[in-house]
């Protein structure tokens, strides 16, 4: 069976859904090289800075397993941003649906909001709200999305920073999306430090 037999979804009968679901569940086991396909195209949106915005890409990811975090932080520095060429005004919830499945809530809650955070500093240079973040001042998650604008996002500007490559990230980006989706084990996890010296100190060695 190559395709279903329907033409409306009401027509189907249990083969044409049970084929549906083996082609699709086959299907999302590409979405790990999918994504970092779509990392690379990354240089085809806004340009401007002193660095593409793949490498901004992977210096925050680069400068997240420097600073011993967890591999949900890795990915999501990696690919917070990734929503930029199809969504430029809501790249990072883009990026957040992305990973929602696949990392822990505190993750996807930072990227989703990191938008907002990263308004601090520049926001009153261009008619907006530079304390846009403040709206979130009571979230448990506020002082984690603080130093991830702070510690990844907003210093990953830096054309003399020595990134690692992109082919570093994939074992970890595979990882994370061969995951169950949705599995409570994950989602639910306790939150994690975004720095963790004894762990940077290893990676330093």
């Amino acid at each position: 069976m190559d395709q279903v037999k329907f033409t409306k979804m009401e027509d189907g009968d249990a083969e044409d859904y049970t084929f549906l679901n083996d082609h699709e569940v086959e299907y999302t086991k590409g979405t790990a090289d999918r994504l970092l396909k779509a990392l690379v195209n990354l240089d085809e949106s806004l340009s401007g800075y002193q660095v593409t915005r793949l490498g901004h890409s992977i210096q925050s990811a680069s400068r997240a397993w420097r600073d011993g975090a967890d591999i949900d932080w890795i990915v999501s520095a990696l690919l917070h941003d990734i929503g930029d060429i199809f969504a430029p005004y809501n790249h990072d919830e883009y990026a957040a649906t992305i990973l929602k499945p696949f990392v822990r809530e505190q993750c996807r809650w930072v990227v989703e909001k990191h938008g907002d955070f990263q308004m601090i500093y520049y926001g009153h240079l261009v008619g907006g709200n530079q304390h846009k973040r403040d709206k979130f001042k009571d979230h448990k998650f506020f002082q984690d999305c603080a130093e991830f604008c702070s510690r990844w996002d907003q210093t990953s500007f830096d054309p003399s920073y020595p990134e690692l490559p992109l082919e570093f990230f994939r074992p970890m980006v595979e990882e994370v999306f061969a995951r169950e989706p949705y599995s409570k084990s994950i989602i639910e996890a306790d939150p994690m430090p975004l720095f963790d010296a004894k762990i940077a100190k290893e990676r330093a060695q």
